[in-house]
């Protein structure tokens, strides 16, 4: 399963009532958008967002993979050249209350990839058609939906936090909530646990930097996050490194990092006076692999320098 973020507007009302999402092969100037394009990555039972003024206002099921379609007669707001494209038949679930995505934007921000995101770092949604959505940012959309559009808090229950479940007929979608949550969760955690048994071995059952063995205490540290990397990236154990939960936490969040050489780099935003207290100086340097570079390379650039702007 994978979901999608798609980006409607003014196409959303005629779309959801013939139940299908449709985007061109090619652009005004004849070239393809890796957005529509994107299309035929739509398999039967893959899940999609509809993004429509800001707003996250259903949820669908794709009821078939993608298939080469004609544009539908009965859609109005296309050109005329938009004739040759892709369609995605779904089963659309509207929220009762729509998420509002700039005023949720502080839990979503940190599961938006660096690349093809849905929305920009001011809370706009990006121009184009068709977005990857990752499980991260899945799980944090689907529950910001559970809390407005399943949960309800009374008066009585408030002092034992405990929701009801709204008795409306909108309830249909509450199991596709539940489920698209579930396979992401399982998703997640089956890829890291298979993640962190392959890369234990390669750093030798220690952390890298302070040799720390206590099995507890190891964290498996993504180079390049779950959220920006492909399925295979996920689960490549040259994508990480092993180190203490002090230092993975510090290479995760991009205060520190390794070159080519596997030399470390400090953030200028850790006090030289504190190296002592996190256990790092300049001179410090790791045994990397060879198939670690690349990764390396991309947590520098994307992450490390991110910390230093």
């Amino acid at each position: 399963m994978k979901c999608f973020v798609v980006m409607q507007g003014s196409t959303y009302q005629e779309e959801k009532e013939l139940g299908f999402i449709w985007a061109s092969k090619l652009d005004s100037s004849g070239m393809v958008s890796h957005s529509w394009e994107r299309m035929t990555e739509v398999n039967e039972g893959d899940r999609v967002f509809h993004y429509v003024k800001r707003n996250i206002v259903a949820v669908s099921v794709a009821t078939t993979g993608c298939q080469l379609a004609y544009r539908p007669v009965n859609l109005q707001n296309y050109e005329s050249w938009n004739n040759k494209g892709y369609l995605v038949e779904l089963d659309y679930h509207e929220l009762e209350i729509p998420i509002n995505i700039p005023s949720n934007f502080d839990n979503i921000l940190p599961h938006l990839p660096i690349k093809y995101s849905p929305f920009q770092t001011n809370a706009d949604g990006n121009q184009g058609y068709l977005y990857p959505c990752n499980e991260e940012l899945s799980i944090e959309l689907l529950e910001l939906i559970g809390d407005l559009n399943i949960y309800q808090e009374d008066d009585v229950q408030l002092e034992l936090a405990i929701g009801t479940v709204r008795p409306t007929e909108r309830n249909t979608f509450i199991p596709l909530i539940f489920e698209t949550e579930s396979e992401a969760k399982a998703m997640i955690r089956l890829g890291r646990k298979k993640f962190r048994e392959n890369l234990i071995p390669l750093w030798e059952h220690q952390c890298a930097l302070c040799g720390i063995e206590l099995p507890a205490l190891l964290l498996a540290s993504y180079s390049k996050p779950w959220k920006d990397s492909t399925e295979l990236e996920r689960l490549d154990p040259y994508n990480g490194i092993l180190l203490c939960s002090n230092h993975g936490m510090l290479y995760e969040k991009g205060f520190i990092a390794f070159d080519g050489q596997g030399r470390l780099h400090i953030s200028t935003k850790v006090p030289p006076g504190d190296y002592e207290k996190y256990g790092i100086h300049t001179k410090m340097k790791i045994a990397r692999k060879e198939e670690n570079k690349p990764y390396f390379r991309w947590h520098k650039r994307h992450l490390f320098l991110s910390q230093n702007k």
